[in-house]
This record gives structure tokens, C-alpha cells and sequence, in this order.
């Protein structure tokens, strides 16, 4: 017989992942520098409708006009803006109790600590593969596009957005610590800040720029093998605070976080750099699955079960390239 009849239990149930719904689009977001500085500059955003657009601005009017005395100005009209379309993706994990875990811990306080651990091990679940997403090139059945995706090497083939790539407005940038750098081959101690250097330069405009440096694991030790004492003292009112592991870089006339996203379970890819301007990308969420839970109490009609679930449907998007770059080293050994 399935649990239908214990309403206690699945009220309890219900109640322990209500009272942390309204906490886990905090959870994920924490739980990633990107997604951090994403959230704190507004960048999780709603769509609605079958597909998310992105408004471009992707032309000049070209009517600037030098003149004097009764010259003609230029009042030429100009298209400036197009949409990139993503599709929005679904994604959820679900805290599933059987009966008889539930009827070996009948009791109030053993029921509480068996639901805190489904729960605190799909909330786990959730953030993890949800930060592995945020890496990926977007290419698994139903994946949201990643970063491998939104920076790719080969920055002028295929679409985003549904523009293709071969616009030259709609590239963003990469460079190869093998050939794009006068006398260096590789990603070092003595090169990692002269190659910083030269990309927050090239790729910043004005206070514009790229806000955040993502090391892997291998660039991130250069830059700390590189840096100085006190270069090393990081911002404890920022993304040390928060316990991301991150360095400083002071350079181009720009201070920007350098953090590391290599590690256990990583999904970083080994001996790449994204220079990121968080202005640029987008978490767009449907208003009514942001990282919630959704279906009701769902009780298999064939098994003694309960069950309930906790999702989001969004994508990861980009709507200016200007500001973003990738740094790969296509032959380590040299």
C-alpha cells in the first residue's frame, strides 16, 4: 500500500522542503564566483514565452558628422538592434523517501534527520551538476550553454544565439599561449602576467572590461607562483569572504578577481582562462521554476514512496562579446 493514508509524514515532508525552496536559487548562486558576481549585479533575469531573446546592440548609426556653418548633418535611419533566441532548458533533482526508511524512523526527530539528508544530498546534487552545466559546451540532451559554449576556440564557426558566428560583431575572443604572444610558448610563472596583461588590455574599453578572471587549476597556480606577498592577501569583503579560493590581479588600470575553478569534480577544462565580463552573461529563469520545488507530493500509484522534486527551466546566455576572451595553451609541452 503506498503512504497515502500517513498525511503527518507527508506533511512534515512537505513542509521541511518548503521552508528551504525559497533558499536554493541563494544556494546555487553561492556556491559558484561566476554565478555570484552574475546574482549580485542583477544578471538572473526572468524570460517568458517559448524561447529567451536577448536584445543586441549590434551597429553604429553611422550618422556622426563633422560639419560647420550650414552644412547638412546626416539623420539617416539605421537598424541597431537584432535578438539572439536561446532555448530555455529544464533540469531538476528529486528527494525520493521509501516507506521503509520512513517507517524505521517513525519517530518526529528521526523523521527530521532522515528528510535533512535527502534533501541535503539532492541540494548537493543540484548545485553540483548545475556548476558542471555552467562548464559544458551545451552539447548533452537538454544541457543548458555553458561556458565552453558561450567561449568557444574556434570563435568563427557555428551559431549562438541563433546568429551565426562567422559575424564578426557576434565573436568573442581567444588566444593561444603558444603563438599569440611575442617569445612565449606556454602559460608560466614569468609569462602568466604579461599574457594577463596583454588580454585586459586588448579586451577593455574605458572602465569597461572583463570583470573576473577564471583560472583551471594549472594557469591558477602560475598567477600564484607569479604574484607577490601581497598580492596574494585576498579581498575579504568579496569572494574571499565567501570562501572562493581567489587572488588578485592588478593590472591594465584594473583590479579584477583571478579565481580558481579547477579541483574535485571540476569541470573546468585543464590549462584554460575565461576572462569574463559578468555585464555580458545571463541566467534567464522562468518566474515560476527558479530553483524550486514543483509537482506536489508525488506518490508512485506501484510503489511505497514519496517524492518531490526541485528544478529550474532557463538557460545560460550572452548578449555582448566584446568584453569576453578565453586563454588556452594548445601545446603544454612546448
Amino acid at each position: 500500500m503506498a503512504l497515502n493514508t500517513n498525511e503527518r509524514l507527508q506533511e512534515a515532508f512537505s513542509l521541511a522542503l518548503e521552508d528551504r525552496s525559497k533558499g536554493y536559487a541563494d544556494l546555487v548562486s553561492n556556491s559558484n564566483a561566476i554565478l555570484y558576481l552574475m546574482k549580485k549585479k542583477g544578471q538572473f533575469k526572468t524570460f517568458s514565452g517559448p524561447t529567451i531573446r536577448e536584445r543586441l546592440l549590434y551597429n553604429e548609426s553611422g550618422t556622426y558628422t563633422r560639419y560647420s556653418g550650414y552644412q547638412y548633418l546626416n539623420p539617416t535611419p539605421a537598424e541597431l538592434f537584432n535578438d539572439a533566441e536561446f532555448t530555455p532548458k529544464l533540469a531538476a533533482v528529486s528527494v525520493t523517501l521509501s516507506g521503509e526508511d520512513i517507517l524505521k524512523n517513525s519517530g518526529s526527530n528521526q523523521l527530521k534527520d532522515i528528510m535533512e539528508e535527502h534533501i541535503m544530498a539532492a541540494e548537493t546534487e543540484l548545485v553540483d551538476r548545475f556548476v558542471e552545466d555552467l562548464h559544458s559546451d551545451g552539447t548533452a540532451s537538454n544541457q543548458i550553454g555553458g561556458l565552453q559554449l558561450v567561449l568557444p576556440t574556434t570563435v568563427s564557426s557555428g551559431s549562438y544565439g541563433g546568429i551565426a558566428r562567422s559575424n564578426a560583431i557576434w565573436q568573442t575572443s581567444t588566444y593561444d599561449a603558444d603563438t599569440d604572444f611575442t617569445g612565449i610558448t606556454q602559460v608560466t610563472s614569468s609569462t602568466v602576467k604579461t599574457i594577463f596583461d596583454n588580454i585586459m588590455i586588448e579586451r577593455s574599453r574605458g572602465t569597461k572590461g572583463p570583470d573576473v578572471i577564471v583560472c583551471s587549476q594549472q594557469h591558477y597556480i602560475a598567477y600564484t607562483a607569479a604574484t607577490t606577498a601581497i598580492q596574494r592577501i585576498q579581498d575579504e569583503n568579496e569572494l574571499g569572504a565567501l570562501g572562493f579560493t581567489n587572488l588578485k590581479y592588478y593590472g591594465a588600470g584594473k583590479s579584477v578577481d583571478v579565481v580558481l575553478e579547477g579541483g574535485i569534480g571540476s569541470a573546468m577544462p585543464d590549462d584554460v582562462t575565461y576572462f569574463i565580463d559578468t555585464k555580458a552573461l545571463r541566467f534567464r529563469y522562468h518566474p515560476d521554476r527558479n530553483f524550486v520545488k514543483f509537482g506536489g507530493k508525488q506518490m508512485p500509484i506501484n510503489q511505497d514512496a514519496m517524492v518531490q522534486h526541485i528544478g529550474f527551466f532557463g538557460n545560460l546566455t550572452m548578449n555582448n562579446p566584446l568584453h569576453m576572451a578565453k586563454l588556452y595553451d594548445s601545446d603544454t609541452a612546448t
